[in-house]
C-alpha cells in the first residue's frame, strides 16, 4: 500500500504547511513517534477526508462504492455502445415488416419462409463496421465518449486507492470492522473521530475538534450554497411570458455555479479551504466583479459549445432510464419528489445529507397529501369521461384477445392496448377520492412540523392556489423533474449569460461579508456558525440579542431554527456564549407557556403513543405525538370533551408544543441524574398505569428501549418538529399578532373554563382540569361523534376540494 500515497488527496506530516494559516508554517513543531507508521498525523487535505470518512459511511463500506463505481462506468459503456448498435446495425425495414425476407434454404417450412426473425434485422458485423466508419460525425462522437470514460476509468482507479486507505482508517484507527460498519450511526462515528484527535493530531491548529467543526469541513460549500438561496442571490426563480414566475434549478445548473464559485478555473477560493485575499478587500470590489463576470461568460459560452454532446446524453440517459419505469407504471410520472430547489431552500446550515433526506422523507407523506387536496373540478369531469371511453375500448380490445389470441396479430392491436392503458391510469390519477376530508390547514401544519420552513403569507391561506403553486416548486412532479433536466444543457448557458452575470457584484460583496476565518477550519460562510448576534432576527425571539441588519438577517428564522436543529442532533456540542444564550431563552419561554397549556396527559392520551413505543413503531409514535399537538387547538376550540368526559379550555399549538417540550426536557435531565448515579435503570421495570400522571407517561418513554440508536433519532427528529411548531407560532404572535391569536381559535363561547395552575415546569406534571358548569357545546355532545372527528384529524386524510366536506 505505499504506492497509494501518490494518489492521496489528502497527505501525512510532511505536507503540512499548505494547511496552514500564512505566518504559522515555521512555528509549527508535530512530534510523530517512531512506531506510529499506520498514525494519521496531520491530515492535508481535512475537507477531503471528513467528506471521504462520511461518504464511506453513508454509502455502506468498500465494496458497496467500488461496485457502484464499477457499474457506473458499466453503464456508460453500455449506452453508448448499444446506441451505435441501435443506429448503425439494425435493418428496420425488415424489423418493421416494410421489405419482404425470403428464407429459401433446404428444409425451411413454406410456411416459415417470409417469417421475419431477430437475426434477420441486424446486419453483419462487416457491414456495420463500414457504416459506422463513414459517419465521420457518429466517429467524432464515440472519440468524445471515450475520452471521457477513460477519464472516468482513471478517476475510479484513484478512487480505489483513496477509500482503500478509507477503509483502513475506519479498521485501524476507528476500530470499525466493515461487517459492523451498518450498526455504527455517524454520531458515533463521528464521536471516535472526536476522541482520535486527542490522541493523534489529524489537525494540528486545534488540540481538539467538535463536531461543528467537522460539519464545517463536510459542508463548507454547501453551507454557501444554503446561504445564497436564502439571500435570493442565485439567479434561480425566472419571470416568463405567461408561466409567471418559474424556479428553474437542475444538477448541470447547480454543477455550474459550483464550478464558478468554488473549485473551477477562476474560482474565488484558492484552494479547498482558503478565499482568496483580494475578495476579502473592499477596494477593488468592482475590478473583481468584472473578473468573475468574465468567467461566467467564458463558462456559458463553454456550455452553450458542449450543449448538443450533454444534450444527445441526456436524453439517451432519460430514454434507457425510464422507459420501462413508465411502461409499467405509467402513474410514476404523475409521483412527486423534492426538487433540488427545495432541497436547498428547506436545508439547515449545518445539516448533512442523510438528515436532510431523513427529514424530508418524513414529510413526503403530508406534503402529498396537501398537494393532492387541490383538484380541478373541470379536469375531474374530463378525465372520468376520458377513463370511460378509453377503458371501454380497452376492454373490448382485451375480451377479443382473450376469446381469440389471433388478434394479437393484427397490426397496431398490442400498440393501441398499451396507449389505452396508459391513458386510464393517467386519466384515473386525476380523479379524486369522494370519501376523503379536506382539511388544507392542518395538512400544512403537519407539513411543518417536518419541513420547518414555511413563509408567513402561506399561514391562513393554505386553501389558495397561489400556495399550492409555491409549494410545487419544493415539491414538483418527476415528469416536471425529468424535463427540466432535458432541457438544462439548453437554458443553463443562457440563465449563466444574461442572469448570473448580473449578480456578479452582489456575489463578491457577499463572499467578502460573510465569510470567517476560524482556526482549524478555514474561511467558512459566517451564517454557519448559526450566531445569533450577528445574524439573527428578532421577530425569531432572538429581540435583545442580536445587532443583524436587514441584509446580515438569514430569512424565515433560518439562523434560529438551524441553531436548535444542530444542538438536537449533537447533543454534547457546547454552543458558544451568545447560542447558549438564546437557547437558555427559549428554554425558558417553553416552560413558561407550558403551565398555560394543555397537560401532557391529555395530548399523549388523544393518540395511542405509549402502544407504539411499547412495540417499538417508532415512526407511528412520531407521528401521533405531532397529530396530538397539531390537532389539539382544533378540538379544544370545538368545544369538545376529552376522553376523561372533563371539558378543555382552548389552546393553540404553542401552547401544546410547549407542554410536550417541557416534560420531554425534564424528564431527558431527571433520567441522566438517575443513569449517573444508579447506572442504567432496568427496562423491564414499567409504570402501574400508562396514564397515571405526565411524569409516568414521560418516564415510560425514557425507561423503555428509547435507548436503541434509531428511537433516539426519532425522537430527536419529533423534538425537533416540535421545536420547529413553537417557534414558528412564536414568530406569528410576534410579527403578526392579530392573525397569529385567531389562527387556532374558534369563535365558540367556552364560559366558566377553568384550570388549576398544578403545571410545575421543573417537575414535569401536568395540570388537572376541573368540570365547568356550563359550556354550549352546539350540538356536539355524543362521544361517537367526538371519537369520529378525532380520528379523522389525527388520521391526517386529505379530501380533495369540492368532493367531500371540508374542515
Amino acid at each position: 500500500m505505499a504506492n497509494f500515497e501518490a494518489y492521496q488527496e489528502y497527505q501525512r506530516i510532511e505536507d503540512f504547511e499548505e494547511d496552514s494559516p500564512p505566518g504559522e508554517e515555521q512555528d509549527l513543531l508535530v512530534h510523530v513517534p517512531e512506531g506510529l507508521k499506520d498514525s494519521w498525523h496531520h491530515i492535508k487535505n481535512l475537507d477531503n477526508f471528513f467528506k471521504r470518512i462520511y461518504h464511506f459511511h453513508q454509502k455502506n463500506g468498500f465494496a458497496c462504492m467500488m461496485l457502484s463505481e464499477f457499474f457506473e462506468l458499466v453503464q456508460f459503456l453500455f449506452v453508448v455502445t448499444f446506441t451505435t448498435f441501435l443506429v448503425n446495425c439494425v435493418e428496420y425495414d425488415v424489423l418493421f415488416a416494410n421489405r419482404a425476407v425470403n428464407h429459401t434454404g433446404q428444409g425451411q417450412n413454406p410456411l416459415d419462409r417470409n417469417k421475419v426473425t431477430l437475426p434477420d434485422a441486424i446486419l453483419p458485423s462487416q457491414q456495420c463496421t463500414e457504416r459506422i466508419q463513414e459517419n465521420s460525425w457518429l466517429i467524432f462522437l464515440l472519440i468524445m465518449a471515450a475520452i471521457f470514460w477513460l477519464y472516468r476509468l482513471v478517476k475510479v482507479f484513484c478512487n480505489v486507492m483513496s477509500y482503500w486507505e478509507i477503509r483502513q482508517f475506519y479498521i485501524k484507527a476507528l476500530k470499525i470492522r466493515m461487517d459492523e460498519l451498518c450498526n455504527f450511526t455517524w454520531q458515533e462515528v463521528q464521536d471516535r473521530l472526536i476522541s482520535l484527535q486527542r490522541e493523534q493530531q489529524m489537525c494540528i491548529h486545534k488540540k481538539e475538534l467538535t463536531e461543528l467543526d467537522i460539519y464545517h469541513r463536510i459542508l463548507r460549500f454547501k453551507n454557501y450554497m444554503v446561504a445564497m438561496i436564502n439571500k435570493s442571490l442565485l439567479p434561480v426563480q425566472l419571470q416568463l411570458p405567461l408561466l409567471g414566475n418559474v424556479v428553474f434549478l437542475t444538477q448541470g445548473l447547480k454543477y455550474n455555479f459550483e464550478l464558478i464559485l468554488f473549485w473551477g478555473p477562476g474560482s474565488l477560493f484558492q484552494n479547498k479551504w482558503n478565499l482568496h485575499p483580494k475578495y476579502k478587500r473592499n477596494g477593488n470590489r468592482l475590478e473583481l466583479a468584472q473578473q468573475l463576470s468574465r468567467v461566467i461568460l467564458l463558462m456559458g459560452l463553454a456550455n452553450l459549445l458542449l450543449c448538443p454532446f450533454i444534450l444527445v446524453w441526456q436524453v439517451l440517459y432519460a430514454f434507457f432510464s425510464y422507459t420501462e419505469v413508465i411502461r409499467r407504471e405509467p402513474g410514476s410520472l404523475g409521483a412527486r419528489r423534492w426538487s433540488l430547489y427545495g432541497h436547498l431552500y428547506l436545508r439547515h446550515f449545518n445539516e448533512l445529507d442523510h438528515e436532510l433526506h431523513g427529514r424530508l422523507g418524513r414529510g413526503y407523506k403530508p406534503t402529498s397529501k396537501y398537494m393532492n387536496s387541490f383538484t380541478s373540478p373541470v379536469l375531474t369531469v374530463l378525465a372520468k369521461n376520458l377513463a370511460f371511453f378509453s377503458g371501454s375500448i380497452l376492454a373490448v380490445l382485451i375480451a377479443l384477445t382473450v376469446y381469440d389470441e389471433d388478434v394479437l396479430t393484427v397490426q397496431h392491436i398490442l400498440t393501441a392496448i398499451t396507449v389505452l392503458g396508459v391513458v386510464v391510469t393517467i386519466a384515473r390519477s386525476f380523479i379524486p377520492d369522494e370519501h376523503m376530508v379536506w382539511c388544507p390547514e392542518q395538512l400544512l401544519q403537519c407539513m411543518l412540523a417536518h419541513i420547518h420552513y414555511m413563509p408567513d403569507h402561506w399561514r391562513g391561506h393554505a386553501n389558495k392556489s397561489e400556495t399550492r403553486d409555491e409549494v410545487a416548486q419544493l415539491f414538483q412532479y418527476k415528469a416536471v423533474f425529468i424535463l427540466e433536466e432535458l432541457l438544462s444543457p439548453i437554458i443553463t448557458p443562457f440563465i449563466l449569460i444574461f442572469h448570473l452575470r448580473k449578480k456578479s457584484l452582489e456575489i463578491i460583496d457577499f463572499f467578502r461579508n460573510f465569510t470567517v476565518e476560524v482556526v482549524g477550519v478555514g474561511d467558512i460562510c459566517s451564517f454557519a456558525q448559526m450566531d445569533i448576534r450577528r445574524h439573527g432576527n428578532p421577530t425569531w425571539m432572538s429581540e435583545g440579542q442580536t445587532e443583524a441588519s436587514i441584509y446580515q438577517q438569514a430569512e424565515n428564522g433560518k439562523t434560529e431554527l438551524s441553531l436548535m436543529h444542530f444542538t438536537i442532533k449533537n447533543p454534547r456540542w457546547q454552543p458558544p456564549q451568545e447560542s447558549s444564550v438564546f437557547i437558555s431563552h427559549l428554554k425558558e419561554k417553553v416552560h413558561h407557556d407550558a403551565q398555560g397549556g394543555p397537560s401532557t396527559q391529555l395530548l399523549l392520551s388523544e393518540a395511542p403513543l405509549c402502544t407504539s413505543l411499547q412495540s417499538n413503531e417508532s415512526d407511528a409514535a412520531h407521528d401521533n405525538l405531532l397529530a396530538s399537538v397539531l390537532a389539539h387547538p382544533v378540538l379544544t376550540a370545538s368545544g369538545l370533551q376529552g376522553r376523561d368526559h372533563r371539558f378543555i379550555p382552548p389552546s393553540t399549538a404553542a401552547s401544546a408544543a410547549a407542554s410536550v417540550l417541557a416534560s420531554l426536557s425534564t424528564s431527558q435531565l431527571q433520567h441522566t441524574s438517575r443513569s449517573r448515579t444508579h447506572g442504567l435503570m432496568n427496562s423491564s421495570v414499567q409504570p402501574e398505569t400508562m396514564y397515571r400522571s405526565d411524569r409516568t407517561i414521560i418516564d415510560s418513554i425514557s425507561n423503555s428501549d428509547i435507548r436503541s440508536n434509531t428511537l433516539n433519532s426519532e425522537f430527536a427528529s419529533a423534538e425537533m418538529s416540535l421545536h420547529a411548531i413553537y417557534m414558528h407560532e412564536l414568530h406569528q404572535q410576534t410579527s403578526h399578532p392579530q392573525r397569529a391569536s385567531g389562527q387556532w381559535l374558534n369563535p365558540v363561547p367556552m364560559r366558566d373554563l377553568h384550570t388549576s395552575s398544578g403545571f410545575q415546569a421543573q417537575s414535569g406534571l401536568g395540570s388537572s382540569l376541573s368540570m365547568p358548569t356550563t359550556v354550549h357545546l352546539g350540538g356536539w355532545q355524543e362521544e361517537e361523534e367526538e371519537n369520529a372527528d378525532d380520528q379523522e384529524i389525527n388520521s391526517g386524510s386529505t379530501p380533495k376540494q369540492g368532493t367531500g366536506s371540508s374542515c
